[in-house]
């Protein structure tokens, strides 16, 4: 049909609901008329399913006389009807009574076998039955699970999953029937409709295996608790290759996923099945193998990550759009982290930039730009200048981001990166595409300061015809503090003086606080030009403008400008978020409602301007800032669920340092509202939570150890995972394996029903800060105590008082030291007075990981990595980790580990330095 034809033939109402008491009042007597005009109750059905579809429901009794007029139809031999007539039901078996009476029509149909109808039914009589009269059905659907015919196959198993919540127990017994049918051969559904449809051709299409992905995931439904029987299942269903539904595959690969998560031994006995799958005839498997691979890289060694390489090298060539799309996708993630893996793809990629599909054009430069050299930066530079033009402006976001962190990569090359930047900030976009080209000067300005002049005048051009308000205040805010550093500062003068006299009164308050920084440099006749052009702004009509001209005037004209200064030009930075929070704490706080006290911004963590320098940089080389290159590309291809979940986990889009202090400050806020532990002080340091228990066990237990000047608090989160068990009075039982710790008290879990969290927590005296063994370690046993009741038990009922062992829990030297960035690394380490060294052989070098044992030795002395020395580079034999923090006394500890494999294995030296002893000792000293 074409557009002239479809529009013209197009419903103006189309986006009007039908009133629903019409629909209804006409669906009745429709269904109740005699003879039934199938057509005439084909479209009121349809009418009524828009608005089920919609939201709009029926009260419970309209919808009961709606169900019994509905299922009259099935009297009526018209396969459109019958089937449309079966949505309907299903929509209404919620809200209706009585929708029992309606089994023995159903269970007519499926018995029939007619492919036409017997589906339809069964995904029906799902929704009909319950608990109870689910066994009078129970032979049908087993029969349908292994019929020949994969529609209705795949409509048994996917009622299954629907049954699921209401008759577990009885499901469990079509185990048998579901791993049938996996290996069971189906046809094509060849109803009427299929036959005229294909009658042009010599056969009907083959079968599409849709019925063995429906059957896997319900099996996996009740093997997921067993890690063993899920593995044997798994290596079955490839071994035999059983499965030809690709979709199967790629289902299979992330129940595998799962497993490795959770426990990473299972790689070596799977290895094969991912080689396989590597080398698969679907494209789709192969690329799930893959980004499973390199997205837990830290878990593959460096050769298995390297297959992995090869196979999405090989899908950059392939024909089909989809797969090289997704095929260099997963390359850029992996480019972001390891570019030196991607590299070997350079080749593939460069013939990519030139691609038809401008999405995979925009990967593939963006992927070269992360793995070039510095020889092939104007090259590339070029490449991506002559489809600028052709691409949407999300990916010109992309690649305006990738263009930032190469500027950051290779400094030299800032005079070409800022000639693209001034090119494309010239031409027609929106507000998130000039956003992230100004974000990109903003940070070549801050980390390269040669480039300062010629940035700046850019930045001032383009606030002359700006029109975006926000742009215009954040370019002025930079031009103040970067403007008086230059070496002629009064050439900004005019351009901000500019904004005063032309722009908004937001953007004329944001020039006036810019004009008063000038006035701060030690030049006579500037100052006084700027106190003119300030004293001109009193006039102005907007309250905002003349208070702050005001305020900046009162200061300059003071004779020290040491308030002036501190006032606009402060040295220190603080966590806006942190400091949001306790801003929020201390207006609320009922105690101090008159706010007689003042707010103690010491409570707000702050770092120096270089410090923020160098620790931003860093963020920003390694692409965790937020609105990064990958974050963009993630929201262009990701699906609503995952979208969803990378906007929901804000944590993972601020830096590791705000990060930690967010989640101190979380904790020290749930402690606070805790009487018996809230008078303990502040909370110098809390652990990373520590599991106690396997994931799959009856009870779940994880443990988060808070610190305090005289105490240690153990904060237990217990999970009760069993369906049918209440638990009460829930403690913990630990005993210390050595003397200096005191079990104070414990503050237990009066009730945790079935799949409910609760939280323990254990008070207990630690040595004093005056004592010497104040970092003393420890162990302690764990054991679960508990009364135990049944979820149908009377009230009154005692119930069986229980224990369950869970594991130690250690206190190891991490718990006392709190992560923090250093400037000069070299010059703090030479100053610290103590040093402790030790070696340890960790084993074989083909059974360790290196980057692996890098990650869990920063979890577990619970240091900040120093120049990005937490990334270790693929195939290089040494490496060195440079480790800063400082005690909970606030004195600094710094370490340095280094690494050499050899034919002896994995040797690492641990040097610790810093000015307590005792700390750097055990530091030193410990290993797990």
């Amino acid at each position: 049909m074409s557009t002239h034809t479809y529009k013209k033939n197009e419903d103006g109402n189309a986006g009007v609901l039908p009133d629903k008491m019409t629909v209804y009042q006409e669906c009745l007597q429709a269904c109740n008329a005699s003879p039934i005009q199938a057509k005439k109750c084909r479209k009121l059905l349809s009418r009524l399913l828009r608005l089920f579809y919609a939201g709009e429901g029926f009260p419970r009794v309209e919808s009961t006389n709606l169900f019994f007029s509905i299922s009259k139809l099935f009297h009526n031999n018209d396969p459109a009807l019958r089937q449309i007539a079966y949505l309907a039901i299903k929509e209404l078996c919620s809200h209706s009574d009585d929708i029992l009476m309606i089994t023995a029509s159903i269970m007519k149909d499926i018995q029939s076998g007619d492919p036409v109808y017997k589906p339809d039914a069964v995904r029906t009589l799902s929704r009909v039955l319950d608990a109870s009269t689910i066994h009078s059905a129970e032979r049908l659907f087993k029969n349908s699970i292994v019929d020949s015919n994969q529609s209705i196959s795949s409509s048994a198993l996917v009622s299954s999953f629907h049954l699921l919540p209401v008759a577990k127990e009885t499901v469990k017994r079509w185990v048998n029937e579901a791993q049938e049918s996996i290996t069971a051969s189906k046809h094509f559904p060849t109803s009427q409709y299929t036959q005229h449809e294909f009658s042009g051709y010599n056969q009907v299409p083959s079968s599409t295996y849709i019925h063995q992905y429906h059957a896997l995931g319900l099996l996996y439904q009740f093997r997921n608790t067993d890690k063993m029987s899920l593995i044997k299942m798994i290596q079955q269903l490839t071994e035999r290759r059983s499965l030809n539904s690709s979709l199967a595959q790629v289902q299979l690969i992330r129940f595998v996923e799962k497993l490795i998560l959770d426990d990473p031994q299972f790689i070596n006995s799977l290895w094969p099945l991912f080689v396989s799958w590597l080398n698969h005839k679907s494209d789709m498997v192969e690329l799930e193998a893959a980004k499973l691979i390199l997205t837990h890289s830290s878990k593959f060694s460096n050769e298995q990550q390297m297959n992995a390489i090869t196979t999405l090298q090989s899908l950059l060539s392939v024909p089909r759009t989809v797969t090289r799309f997704a095929a260099v996708r997963i390359l850029n993630k992996v480019a972001i982290k390891d570019s030196d893996k991607v590299g070997v793809c350079n080749l593939e990629l460069e013939k990519m930039i030139n691609d038809q599909s401008r999405s995979i054009s925009t990967y593939a430069i963006t992927t070269l730009l992360k793995t070039g050299n510095i020889e092939s930066v104007d090259r590339l530079v070029k490449a991506i200048s002559n489809f600028m033009d052709e691409i949407s402006d999300e990916f010109k976001i992309i690649v305006i981001d990738a263009i930032r962190t190469l500027s950051l990569k290779f400094p030299t090359k800032y005079k070409s990166m800022l000639s693209f930047l001034n090119d494309v900030l010239r031409e027609e976009g929106g507000f998130n595409f000039k956003n992230a080209i100004v974000e990109a000067i903003f940070d070549i300005i801050k980390f390269i300061p040669e480039s300062k002049a010629t940035a700046l005048e850019m930045l001032c051009e383009f606030i002359e015809d700006c029109e975006y308000t926000e742009l215009s205040v954040r370019i002025l805010h930079l031009l103040g503090n970067e403007g008086p550093k230059t070496s002629n500062p009064s050439t900004y003068v005019r351009y901000i003086y500019n904004r005063v006299v032309l722009e908004n009164s937001i953007v004329r308050s944001s020039a006036v606080i810019a004009l008063s920084k000038f006035a701060l440099i030690n030049d006579v006749e500037l100052n006084k030009s700027i106190k003119i052009l300030l004293k001109r702004s009193l006039q102005d009509i907007d309250d905002e403008v003349r208070d702050r001209a005001v305020l900046s005037l009162k200061l300059l004209e003071s004779k020290d400008l040491k308030d002036a200064k501190a006032y606009l030009q402060p040295k220190f930075k603080y966590s806006l978020n942190i400091l949001e929070q306790e801003l929020a704490k201390y207006v609320n706080n009922p105690d101090k409602s008159s706010f007689q006290e003042p707010f103690n911004i010491n409570s707000v963590p702050k770092m120096t301007e270089d410090e923020f320098k160098a620790f931003e940089l860093k963020e920003k080389l390694l692409g965790k800032i937020t609105g990064s290159n990958d974050e963009n590309m993630d929201s262009l291809s990701s699906t609503p669920d995952e979208s969803k979940s990378n906007s929901n986990d804000n944590l993972n889009n601020v830096s590791d340092m705000t990060k930690y202090t967010l989640q101190q400050q979380e904790y020290q806020n749930e402690l606070a509202l805790l009487p018996e532990i809230g008078q303990y002080g502040s909370l110098l340091k809390s652990s990373a939570p520590v599991e106690l228990t396997e994931k799959e066990t009856e009870f779940v237990v994880t443990a988060v150890k808070h610190i305090f000047e005289e105490h240690l608090v153990i904060e237990y989160n217990i999970e009760n995972t069993l369906d049918d068990i209440i638990l009460e009075n829930v403690n913990v039982i630990s005993q210390f394996d050595t003397e200096g710790y005191t079990e104070e008290f414990t503050l237990p879990i009066e009730k945790l029903q079935p799949h409910e969290k609760g939280k323990v927590y254990a008070s207990i005296a630690r040595p004093s800060s005056s004592d010497d063994k104040k970092y003393l370690l420890a162990s302690m046993a764990n054991a679960l105590s508990y009364v135990t009741k049944d979820v149908d038990a009377d009230e009154d009922e005692e119930g069986f008082p229980d224990e369950y062992q869970i594991e130690e829990l250690s206190i190891i030297p991490g718990d006392f030291i709190i992560p923090s960035y250093i400037n000069d690394f070299t010059k703090q380490w030479d100053e610290l007075p103590v040093e402790e060294s030790a070696v340890y052989n960790l084993g074989d070098s083909e059974s360790i990981d290196l980057q692996s044992v890098v990650d869990r030795l920063i979890i577990t002395m619970s240091m900040m990595p120093i120049e990005a020395t937490e990334v270790v580079k693929s195939g290089v034999n040494n490496h060195t980790l440079k480790l800063s923090g400082r005690s909970i006394s606030d004195s600094k500890v710094l370490a340095i580990v280094k690494f050499a494999i050899s034919s002896k294995g994995v040797m690492m030296k641990t040097v610790v330095k810093g000015t307590e002893a005792d700390l750097v000792e055990s530091l030193a000293n410990y290993i797990e």
